[in-house]
């Protein structure tokens, strides 16, 4: 099996991530930068990275972990980088998510492929499989926080502009040059709390709104899902994409949101089970700390009525009431009825539900609430898209489609 990632590494050793959040992990890159960790972001595509997953990964393991693997597999060939200077760095959750065997399931894959030399860095928040040369640390926590509110400020706003552009690449210029600006003052530690938190935010927002559009009536489309398949474009085949490209604006949940609903577990826990008191307390402080952060967000978006600010996640949490018990935790658990329901709230009553081949727990969570969600909000039009090694790329969009026609009936009529 892999070696054991050292404190010597760190000096000339690479972590190679997969990619999922473009923006999110390109400042999520400078925090590990700023203790020490050299990381990239895979951005390798193609039908490889799916053959590589498939060569290496059992058929019947969930398609994120297909093509989380083959991602890493097809890069560690493609003689990018020296395979002997380079780490793999990958969440595990620690839950009953299959994600926790993320872990080992990569480790046999690279022993499969000759690779069993390289290091495997489990990052979880669980004390799990701990490399002597690798710790998370409070303050690291803390700034990656940040880091990851930053990337759900820019792509909320970027989602609510790109559409309606007049010059287009604009809104993904900024995008770039936001990233820049905030990985330079992640590199001197400056803007990650209190003021100067709140004066990039306005900053942000502002030069977002500036950007010259045409707003004109569109189909408004929200995604949920798994969250790999949700925001990664390997993964839904450029979802976004191809909706924007069929004149709809897209909104996708915050990212933070999923990580607020893991933290906020431990109390339920607490409740449910009789236990892990101290952790229950701890991760409430730690909750009240990370709302600071939220409502600096929402307050900078909704500065511009020409934005929709998404809910906060005790509001989102709200929504899921008599719909789906806070217990039910598995396969994006409650959170993914409660992110329909803030959807259809906040006017994106057209949802995609990105399904993965192999997490059962996802599909029951999402298609078996379907029917109730439309019961308390008659105006949702949802749509399930499953996702796996050997489904048609034409069928998917045939589906969304079919889905797209309705919407579209509904706008023009509203417009009426």
């Amino acid at each position: 099996m892999s070696q054991p990632f050292t404190k010597e590494m760190r000096k000339d050793y690479t972590l190679l991530a997969p990619d999922m959040l473009p923006i999110h992990f390109a400042l999520e890159r400078e925090i590990f930068a700023n203790h020490g960790y050299h990381t990239e972001v895979l951005d390798n595509r193609g039908p490889n990275v799916i053959r590589e997953g498939l060569r290496y990964v059992n058929n019947d393991i969930c398609y994120p972990a297909q093509l989380v693997i083959g991602q890493f597999i097809d890069a560690l060939k493609s003689g990018r980088w020296n395979t002997h200077k380079v780490a793999l760095l990958i969440t595990q959750t620690g839950g009953g998510c299959r994600a926790s065997n993320y872990l080992f399931l990569l480790k046999k894959a690279l022993t499969a492929c000759g690779y069993d030399y390289i290091p495997v860095i489990s990052l979880n928040f669980k004390g799990m499989d701990e490399n002597p040369g690798f710790k998370l640390t409070p303050l690291m926590v803390a700034q990656a926080y940040a880091a990851a509110v930053y990337g759900d400020l820019i792509m909320t706003v970027a989602n609510q502009t790109r559409p309606y552009e007049i010059h287009k690449g604009d809104t993904d210029a900024l995008i770039q040059r936001w990233v820049k600006i905030m990985g330079a003052k992640f590199k001197s530690n400056h803007g990650y709390f209190g003021k100067h938190m709140d004066a990039n935010f306005r900053q942000i927002v502002d030069e977002f709104a500036a950007i010259p559009v045409k707003r004109v009536p569109k189909i408004k489309v929200g995604i949920v899902g798994e969250i790999y398949m949700k925001y990664s474009d390997l993964g839904n085949n450029q979802l976004q994409k191809f909706l924007e490209d069929n004149g709809c604006e897209v909104m996708i949940p915050n990212v933070m949101n999923f990580f607020y609903y893991g933290f906020d577990n431990a109390k339920l826990d607490r409740k449910y089970y009789g236990h892990l008191f101290l952790q229950s307390i701890i991760t409430q402080r730690v909750l009240k700390f990370f709302y600071k952060g939220e409502k600096k967000m929402i307050d900078a978006i909704k500065r511009h009525d020409c934005y929709v600010a998404p809910a906060p996640y005790l509001k989102e949490k709200e929504y899921d009431r008599n719909l789906l018990d806070y217990g039910v935790k598995m396969g994006e658990g409650w959170l993914l009825t409660a992110e329909m329901m803030e959807l259809v709230h906040l006017g994106y009553s057209n949802i995609i539900c990105t399904q993965p081949f192999g997490c059962l727990p996802n599909h029951i969570v999402a298609k078996g609430m379907v029917h109730a969600v439309r019961e308390k909000v008659p105006d949702a039009n949802i749509v399930p898209i499953d996702y796996d090694p050997s489904a048609s790329h034409v069928n998917q969009e045939n589906r969304i489609k079919l889905m797209l026609a309705i919407a579209k009936e509904r706008l023009d009529a509203k417009n009426q």
